[in-house]
């Protein structure tokens, strides 16, 4: 009976023994392996907001090669013999763009210019008058976002231009008086290409070309008298740059 409890106890011990070698094993072998493994951590998706403004300096740049002129009873000052000249502008501008997705997006772009009309041809130097324009464009984009923090667009849309206060010059030339200037309101087609250059997560920079068809009629009377009338090949370059900011 002793040599069996001494054999018990051998045995006891023994195991003892074995399992804190074993654990002495594995605690060596963990810290040969080094530190845990720290799982990488996703960030945190950023919620999508389609909003962005720009503001921005305009440069109107009036293209009228091809506008007529036809002056009632008087041959020789109607076209091709005379045309219309109108002064480039340049003027503060507002847009807003409504992203539909990271891709697809409309711009609404808002601003007034104020140009001068004169004579070209037999009226060289004839001043006409002046008139206001409220030029909206809306177009629809498209974004490309494959060149990191440069961000081109191409677009196309419409545009609506209404003329006011337009003023005949009453100044004459050669005898001739201009006065009751009126050029109707007009839709025109519009494309366009530009890109934005984002400083961080809202700000950017942005530069921005457009081309308006834009013909729009008129009429005045020259000396009170002789209806004058025709069509105005305005179709404007609109140039601009300035920032962005994406909310």
């Amino acid at each position: 009976m002793e040599n069996s409890m001494r054999t018990r106890t051998i045995l006891t011990t023994t195991s003892l023994l074995t399992l804190a070698i074993s654990l002495a094993s594995l605690s060596a072998q963990a810290a040969d392996l080094g530190p845990a493994p720290v799982y990488y951590k996703a960030p945190p998706i950023e919620p999508f907001n389609p909003w962005m403004i720009r503001l921005r300096v305009l440069g109107v740049l009036p293209d009228t090669a091809g506008s007529s002129v036809h002056v009632s009873g008087v041959p020789s000052l109607s076209s091709p013999n005379s045309g219309l000249s109108i002064s480039d502008q340049a003027v503060p501008e507002l847009d807003i763009t409504y992203f539909f997705n990271k891709n697809i997006a409309a711009e609404l772009i808002l601003g007034v210019t104020r140009h001068h009309i004169s004579g070209t041809g037999t009226l060289n130097g004839l001043d006409i008058g002046k008139a206001w324009l409220l030029p909206p464009t809306l177009t629809l984009q498209y974004h490309f976002n494959d060149f990191g923090p440069l961000k081109p667009y191409i677009g196309a849309g419409i545009n609506y231009t209404a003329f006011f206060n337009q003023s005949a010059a009453n100044t004459s030339l050669a005898g001739l008086t201009v006065t009751d200037l009126r050029i109707r309101n007009q839709f025109g087609a519009a494309v366009q290409f530009g890109f934005d250059y984002m400083l961080d997560r809202h700000w950017g920079l942005n530069f921005d070309v457009k081309k308006l068809w834009l013909r729009p009629d008129y009429s005045a009377t020259v000396n009170n008298a002789i209806p004058v009338s025709g069509r105005a090949n305005i179709d404007p370059w609109l140039i601009s740059g300035g920032i962005a900011y994406k909310f």
